[in-house]
């Protein structure tokens, strides 16, 4: 089946009742582009790199260019309509992760994390200097997507827990929110796995609809205010090591627009994935210190968990292997990580263990 065909032709019933086509909005040489967000609007560190690309582009393109943002519920609500708005055409463009579509399709995961899976210098090397930004195109095609990476949250916590975790059986019957492939490596473990919009979370957490969540990290954790709930904060896991956030363009849409205005959301959406990155990394230590200062418990996965997590990630990344291009996605990315691992541990990870035995 053509996937793309089938999107348009059936459109979004149900998900963004009677909004109107966004036909292009030409004015006076003026164009406007909406874009539609997986985020609540003010959602710390993922909204504001949706608002921070759309910020560069009106002011490069010196209003010439309008990206309109859209916070989930102002145009579409649900994180399935925000990529169909996309690919049917109801809107221009959409940020947000990509492994909330692995349900189209599983590759897609690569291109925010997979477990046990890329760094964001891994991910960079790979998206930048590698296959992955080839790679994320071709996969678009298949939906006719023109992508871009536009954020990454750094590495991700573990996640919040009602009870410690001292075993990997006590993830059996555990209702736990984790979007993706770590999503489905939890189910293996015998976890009631779900994918709630982060602006869903906490109200979800403190009914007792989930019994635990992981969302980003200190900073953004600390925002959405799960530290109220429980106290069990696991702060390293498996699932995220540097999630990439992304920005997917109706192809079409793009393609019709001048070279120069390509070129300028490219460059913003580079200029927001480092901005990104680093708003995320500036704010968690400190995040972190009022967190632990507010009586929560910073933990870490046992061992024996670690190597459960293992199992069931090269399980769910195995379960897949029959997609051609999901091998082909793989292969190149376990290549590219392999060969930045080499060099990064050499290098910055001598020195940093160095640094920390030398100063404390």
């Amino acid at each position: 089946m053509d996937r793309r065909k089938f999107i348009k032709s059936a459109g979004i019933a149900g998900t963004v009742g009677t909004v109107a086509l966004a036909a292009p909005a030409i004015a006076k040489g003026r164009e406007k582009l909406t874009m539609v967000t997986a985020w609540g609007r003010g959602l710390a560190g993922v909204f504001d790199a949706a608002q921070h690309f759309a910020d560069s582009v009106n002011t490069m393109s010196d209003g010439l260019l309008e990206v309109d943002v859209k916070a989930s519920g102002e145009l579409v609500s649900g994180l399935g309509a925000v990529f169909d708005a996309v690919t049917s055409g109801q809107a221009d463009m959409y940020h947000a992760a990509d492994y909330y579509y692995v349900g189209q399709h599983a590759a897609f995961g690569f291109f925010t994390a997979v477990p046990f899976g890329m760094t964001p210098n891994e991910l960079h090397n790979w998206y930048y200097h590698g296959d992955g930004h080839k790679l994320h195109l071709e996969l678009g095609e298949e939906f006719g997507l023109h992508s871009f990476l536009a954020g990454n949250t750094g590495p991700q916590a573990g996640g919040w827990f009602r009870k410690e975790i001292k075993s990997a059986d006590d993830f059996k019957g555990l209702k736990f929110r984790m979007p993706g492939l770590g999503g489905k490596a939890l189910g293996k473990l015998g976890a009631s796995v779900q994918t709630l919009p982060g602006s869903e979370i906490y109200q979800a957490l403190a009914s007792g609809a989930i019994d635990g969540t992981e969302w980003i990290g200190p900073w953004a954790d600390e925002k959405a205010g799960f530290q109220e709930i429980t106290k069990f904060y696991y702060t390293s896991g498996f699932h995220e090591p540097g999630a990439g956030l992304a920005l997917g363009l109706n192809k079409d849409r793009f393609n019709g627009l001048s070279k120069a205005h390509q070129k300028m959301i490219e460059i913003a959406a580079g200029e927001a994935n480092q901005w990104n990155l680093h708003q995320y990394l500036a704010n968690n230590s400190q995040a972190l210190t009022r967190l632990q200062a507010s009586g929560v418990q910073t933990l870490e996965f046992p061992d024996d968990v670690w190597d459960a997590f293992g199992k069931a990630s090269q399980e769910v990344l195995d379960d897949n292997m029959s997609d051609p291009f999901f091998k082909k996605v793989r292969t190149s990315v376990e290549s590219s990580m392999k060969a930045s691992a080499k060099w990064d541990e050499l290098s910055s990870g001598a020195y940093t263990r160095q640094r920390t035995r030398v100063l404390g």
